[in-house]
């Protein structure tokens, strides 16, 4: 998938509660199961793909969060370490794009669901830290507020590659549209600090992913 694709992708996204009966198979299944292994491969969590199980999404907390018709999602599960939240936040949020960008919808899932026994595998010393609601919407979703980049950045005498890092990472999913991040350029570096609320530290891997993407930078322009 090129960059091109992906940044659509990224400009086209918006979280979706309700789905269709519509089943991912084929070329669809094909390219986004390849995609989560690659990502496993590449990140060492162990993210797996759950199909046609409507019970995780069937009970009092899915209702409070208004989502219908969920029945495969991406649990997002790896080692216990002090960097997993950020590292589900960055490869959730590439198989978020992919999803989006091969015609399917998605819906970062941190609360409202029920772990259903079985349905995937947590081995010892792992732990699930949130899930990705993945299929055909009946909706595209809508486009919420967002903070301004002088909200979330800031930079003396910005450079393109910057502010159209921060562009992307306006973007970028957060718990709540919390938005609780901030980056700051240090010459040709950037630090990048999580706010305080839930799931910041997952939000701040999605952050990242959409500022490299937006960029053009890859991973060491991180402090």
């Amino acid at each position: 998938m090129n960059a091109m694709d992906i940044m659509e992708a990224m400009r086209a996204r918006h979280s979706v509660r309700s789905y269709t009966a519509r089943p991912i198979e084929g070329e669809t299944l094909e390219a986004l199961t390849k995609l989560i292994d690659e990502c496993n491969r590449e990140s060492g969590l162990h993210i797996q793909l759950v199909r046609n199980e409507p019970m995780a999404f069937s009970g009092a907390m899915a209702h409070y969060g208004k989502f219908s018709g969920v029945k495969n999602y991406l649990a997002l599960v790896g080692k216990k370490s002090p960097k997993l939240d950020e590292l589900c936040g960055y490869y959730g949020e590439k198989l978020v794009l992919a999803a989006q960008a091969l015609g399917l919808n998605t819906c970062w899932v941190g609360l409202t669901f029920k772990k259903i026994p079985d349905a995937f595998r947590v081995e010892n010393g792992e732990k699930l830290v949130i899930v990705i609601a993945v299929g055909y919407g009946a909706t595209q979703g809508a486009t919420r507020k967002s903070k301004t980049a002088s909200d979330v950045s800031r930079a003396e005498n910005a450079p393109e590659w910057f502010a159209k890092g921060v562009e992307a990472a306006l973007l970028a999913p957060t718990a709540v549209n919390q938005q609780k991040f901030f980056l700051t350029l240090h010459g040709d570096k950037v630090s990048a600090r999580a706010g305080l609320g839930f799931f910041s530290k997952v939000d701040l891997g999605i952050v990242k992913y959409h500022f490299e993407l937006g960029s053009g930078r890859n991973a060491s322009v991180w402090l």
